[in-house]
């Protein structure tokens, strides 16, 4: 799991709207990596709408939001649809990112199905984590006050 001032680990993945974004192309400013087990479920809802909230108050500053889950493109697009969300969804169905961030969560509601732990990561222009929060479990929420705190000092 990539530590503060690691390096991010790069990626391409397919966004809802099913273009294809690739991590490194997008050293213009932060990028905050919002990884959520499952689309519709309450926690992630109330996180991806509390960034999706958050970020229009960050624009000027540059920074950008990507929310990361093991799900299809068709279901992250109906779940931004659903709920107004305005940065990409990212599908990690082949669980690339999943694995390069070491946040693999096993065993997710049924056996041998593997979500992407709740976490967030903070890319920095330069490609190095910069603020780094993992959950202790599904059903906790990132400090969220925190998280934009960090992207919007210089």
């Amino acid at each position: 799991m990539p530590s503060v001032g690691d390096m991010a680990p790069d990626f391409t993945l397919t966004a809802h709207d099913k273009s294809s974004v690739t991590l490194s192309e997008m050293r213009r400013g932060r990028v905050i990596l919002a990884f959520y087990p499952a689309a519709f479920t309450g926690v992630c809802t109330k996180e991806m709408c509390t960034f999706s909230d958050g970020i229009a108050g960050l624009d000027s500053s540059g920074v950008s939001v990507l929310g990361i889950s093991v799900d299809s493109p068709f279901s992250n697009a109906a779940f931004a649809d659903s709920n107004g969300i305005t940065f990409p969804l990212l599908s990690d169905v082949h669980r690339e990112a999943v694995d390069a961030y070491g946040i693999a969560l096993g065993d997710f509601v049924i056996p041998g199905y593997t979500v992407a732990q709740r976490s967030v990561f903070v890319v920095e222009p330069d490609g190095s984590i910069g603020y780094a929060w993992v959950a202790d479990n599904p059903g906790m929420e990132p400090d969220y006050e925190a998280v934009m705190a960090h992207c919007a000092s210089p």
